[in-house]
């Protein structure tokens, strides 16, 4: 069986691997994203994970600025793959998707229809969901709206950041994606339509999105930081200067503290108020600085501010 894979983070290279190294199929070439600079002052040009990962094992790789570029889509055609597999990857034309025999399948971070969209995992903890997990589908024209393949359910812990969700689903997603591609092999599955009436969307979470609120309850807003931590991050400010959080606690204790005071004895710990509760902030980072835990935080820098500031 000849399959294209395409994929660009991380998070795709176990689903590649997965189907590199299974005897019965051949990954005949990867599609990845273009390479970018970055690094300090932007001088480095980086490319993605998967590209490596895919280098690593001589197998091709195509990396079109535009999906409707005829010399492109000439070189996919030209590889005969009977299936194109998706992870982590852009939204594609129906020319892309619909080339190969069996077409395109794709695997999300979520249990479809719910969380269609870019961070599925992101707001399935910063919404409180108990449990989430991956589906395999096949790709349609409407985004995340195929029909369903297989599913793999996980629950999720009740501290669990979205970073460690992540690479918990990273490493099942080979698994699930193998499984789903051996039963399009086979011809002997059946899909199931999404129910509509469960859909909910997960749009893509932006820098300006990430700032915290914490006028509201302290649950919500240990769940906000926990599901940005480590990426995109959650943030506020105190005198100005950004702040961000990765990862805090809820402490019941009595208080009458408006939301956004802190209390902070300047050396072991620093909390800040929600509705109700203390968030004890356990990880955090200031500008120009680089990730550290609370008490040396404490022990390099004194808060300018007894409240957080207002929202943006």
């Amino acid at each position: 069986m000849r399959i294209i894979f395409m994929g660009t983070p991380d998070f795709a290279v176990p689903s590649l691997q997965a189907l590199v190294e299974a005897p019965d199929l051949e990954v005949v070439a990867v599609v990845t994203s273009t390479d970018k600079w970055g690094g300090r002052g932007n001088k480095t040009l980086l490319q993605s994970a998967v590209k490596k990962y895919a280098q690593s094992q001589n197998i091709p790789v195509l990396q079109p600025e535009k999906f409707r570029n005829p010399d492109f889509l000439e070189e996919l055609r030209s590889y005969k793959a009977d299936l194109q597999v998706v992870v982590a990857f852009k939204m594609l034309p129906k020319m892309v998707w619909d080339m190969p025999k069996l077409g395109s399948m794709n695997l999300h971070g979520s249990l479809l229809p719910k969380y269609r969209g870019a961070a599925p995992l992101n707001w399935a903890v910063i919404n409180g969901e108990k449990e989430t997990g991956l589906t395999t589908f096949l790709l349609q024209h409407e985004i995340d709206t195929g029909e369903l393949l297989l599913q793999y359910k996980t629950p999720i812990g009740p501290a669990e950041t979205v970073g460690e969700l992540h690479d918990r689903l990273m490493i099942a997603g080979g698994d699930l994606v193998l499984r789903s591609v051996r039963l399009l092999k086979t011809g002997d599955y059946q899909t199931q339509p999404q129910a509509e009436t469960e859909v909910c969307h997960a749009p893509k979470i932006f820098h300006q999105d990430c700032q915290i609120n914490f006028q509201q309850g302290p649950q919500k807003v240990f769940d906000f930081i926990r599901g940005l931590s480590p990426y995109p991050v959650a943030w506020t400010k105190v005198g100005g200067k950004k702040l961000k959080i990765y990862r805090s606690q809820i402490i019941f204790a009595e208080q009458n503290a408006s939301p956004g005071s802190i209390w902070t004895d300047g050396k072991k710990f620093l909390r800040i108020a929600a509705q109700g509760a203390w968030l004890d902030i356990l990880e955090l980072q200031a500008e120009k600085r680089k990730r550290m835990d609370v008490q040396t935080f404490l022990n390099g820098q004194e808060l300018s501010a007894s409240k957080v500031d207002e929202l943006d």
